[in-house]
């Protein structure tokens, strides 16, 4: 994972979320083939609190480590335990849809923005003919349910991507 801010506990928490290994030498973890490089934060993304991104095979065999990642950060922004594990499966599904696309061999890139209480997600991965998910079908309907706000959008270069972005419920007391 790439980590950029001011912030130094987000990479705190995929450190230890990763046995320890914050991965900044830039050398993959073991098992997980997630390479990182350390970037600051510009001056357009003083708003978020840390921001990550993180490239490994795309093969569902590969995902632990960002479901892992995602629960660690979701908890760093005092998310409920109900809440950090519907960011866990609405990444897990997201990475799923992209899958079914993807070039074999190509990698899946992550992105992470964390705000003072909303966390985004972004997946994606290159694809042969990207063909954004119809939101009219169950699995969107329960993506969206898990995380709060869905979209998906074909970029450059024939990328997909699913951007997924969970506010803390602010309702209960601190």
């Amino acid at each position: 994972m790439t980590e950029e801010g001011t912030s130094s506990s987000a990479s705190q928490t995929i450190a230890a979320d990763h046995g320890g290994h914050d991965g900044h030498d830039g050398t993959p973890e073991p098992g997980q083939g997630v390479a990182t490089t350390p970037r600051q934060m510009g001056p357009a993304d003083q708003a978020a609190r840390a921001k990550g991104k993180g490239r490994m095979p795309a093969d569902g065999a590969d995902l632990s480590g960002l479901r892992t990642a995602t629960a660690g950060l979701a908890a760093r922004l005092d998310f409920t335990l109900d809440e950090i594990e519907d960011m866990r499966i609405a990444v897990d599904e997201a990475c799923a849809m992209l899958l079914s696309q993807a070039i074999p061999g190509s990698d899946l890139e992550c992105g992470f923005i964390l705000g003072q209480d909303a966390m985004t997600v972004r997946v994606s991965v290159r694809c042969l003919a990207p063909r954004v998910p119809a939101g009219d079908t169950f699995a969107w309907t329960v993506l969206t349910a898990l995380a709060g706000s869905v979209d998906a959008q074909v970029g450059p270069g024939d990328v997909l991507s699913i951007v997924l972005r969970k506010s803390r419920d602010s309702s209960r007391s601190a």
